[in-house]
């Protein structure tokens, strides 16, 4: 197995963001959003290899998802494990970027930080503050073991 390398992160990121975009539009067409939103946590996500710390921007009380069902709850909440989700992937994005402030590399395991931009139908853009953890598993596949995502501070 080859060590994990920065141009991984980034098609990572960029995967990411594509994926949070097609589960809104498929959500727009009244096509099946939920297994698109399955299919980008099992793609991206490391919960069927290990632990996974997620904690979602929008929430509040459930603050951290350790489970695939309660991720799943969070990006579409069609499984409503957590009764606060509304749906962050439905809301829906036309686009996501990346900005990272930088990438640390460890062999096998990678950290990103940094902010990322949603558009939304209305062209408003939302800052969000995240850091990603990565870790790349036996079958060389790049997966998010840490999630965390919070808006900025507003004084």
């Amino acid at each position: 197995m080859i060590n994990i390398n920065e141009n991984e992160i980034l098609v990572a990121q960029e995967n990411w963001g594509k994926g949070i975009v097609e589960i809104g539009y498929q959500y727009l067409k009244n096509l099946d959003y939920e297994s698109r939103a399955i299919k980008h946590i099992k793609d991206l996500y490391a919960y069927e290899f290990s632990d996974v710390l997620f904690k979602p921007t929008k929430v509040s009380k459930v603050q951290f998802r350790s489970t695939f069902d309660e991720a799943l709850s969070y990006f579409v909440a069609t499984n409503k494990v957590c009764e606060e989700d509304t749906g962050f992937a439905i809301e829906p994005w036309l686009n996501v970027k990346f900005e990272n402030s930088n990438i640390l590399l460890f062999e096998k395991t990678a950290i990103a930080m940094g902010n990322y931009f949603f558009t939304n139908t209305k062209s408003e853009i939302t800052k969000v503050e995240y850091t990603f953890g990565y870790i790349k598993n036996e079958d060389n596949r790049i997966l998010i073991n840490l999630h965390h995502s919070s808006l900025p501070y507003a004084p």
